[in-house]
């Protein structure tokens, strides 16, 4: 039996994505391919927040009901999976935080007034949250859900997991650089992934190799804005409204993306305490502070002088 990789880009959740798949044939391929992806614009449309239409933004409708929301089971194991990262992290992962946004344009080039920031900081907490399984409460009018951090990641979980339901056993899953490897290359080889450098477009910091599981990486570089010479991340403190300051880029490997993606986000809001909590959980990862020192956990993986493609 000859296996044959099959690439097929798409575009979901708002970033370019793409499959490869080994199989005999490409029609086999792509059928299998169609699948995952249809899984993907499933959970697309049912948890994002751009939609009016999704689950989470009519469930978001509700927020200061006094009878709450009942949700299905899968927005339940969500929710407890987003409440342990709230636990987790201190209190620093937080899915109500990302209202923050509204006060933030990372396409401009000027800070948001402290006065706005601080209003919307009274919407944010999940200590705010009733959450009593299935029943959800906002306990304040004007609150949101936003899984930034956990939904791209399921999304690339349940992709995989749909491949290899259908009998793809090598092959990955892209979803905009959060990436799930289904297996290694038919001849035992793992992917060679890249991971880019957070200050040097086109340069790669290293270069990691996967056999199965899952890398994602999360850096202040992915949106920005510099203002007198400070750089500015997207990845904002829930507790002050304001970027995080410490670390330039973080990537963890971990059996599944949502996983990886979640410690990702927690490392960096760490900051510099970031590396050692990974450390504490064991899990391999890379980083690069702003000062450009480069660390990493040795149990991580193997560094590789080139890449191969994904």
């Amino acid at each position: 039996m000859s296996l044959n990789p099959f690439r097929f880009p798409f575009r979901a959740m708002g970033s370019p994505c793409h499959l490869i798949l080994y199989a005999e044939t490409e029609t086999e391929a792509r059928a299998v391919a169609r699948e995952a992806i249809g899984e993907v614009q499933v959970l697309e449309a049912r948890y994002s927040r751009y939609r009016p239409d999704s689950l989470l933004s009519r469930i978001n409708a509700q927020a200061g009901s006094k009878t709450g929301v009942v949700v299905d089971d899968e927005m339940a194991a969500l929710l407890d999976y987003a409440r342990t990262c709230y636990e987790q992290s201190d209190g620093l992962f937080d899915v109500t935080s990302g209202i923050l946004r509204r006060a933030w344009n990372f396409a401009g080039d000027r800070l948001p007034e402290p006065r706005d920031v601080e209003a919307l900081l009274e919407r944010v907490g999940w200590n705010k949250l009733r959450w009593e399984r299935p029943v959800l409460r906002f306990e304040v009018p004007g609150m949101e859900l936003d899984f930034g951090g956990i939904g791209k990641e399921y999304a690339a979980d349940r992709a995989a997991t749909r491949c290899l339901e259908r009998g793809i056993t090598a092959g990955v899953v892209n979803l905009g650089g959060d990436l799930r490897v289904i297996g290694p290359h038919p001849d035992g080889t793992a992917w060679e992934v890249g991971i880019n450098h957070p200050r040097e477009p086109g340069k790669l910091l290293a270069t990691l190799s996967v056999r199965s599981g899952a890398i994602t990486t999360s850096g202040d570089y992915e949106r920005c804005i510099t203002v007198d010479g400070r750089r500015y991340g997207h990845i904002l403190d829930p507790r002050t409204g304001w970027p995080v300051q410490g670390l330039a880029s973080v990537s963890v490997a971990a059996s599944h993306a949502l996983i990886a993606g979640s410690a990702c986000t927690i490392a960096m809001l760490k900051a510099s305490d970031g590396p050692e909590w990974l450390r504490s959980l064991g899990l391999p990862a890379l980083w690069m502070d702003l000062d450009g020192r480069i660390g990493r956990h040795e149990a991580g993986p193997v560094e590789r002088p080139e890449t191969r493609p994904l």
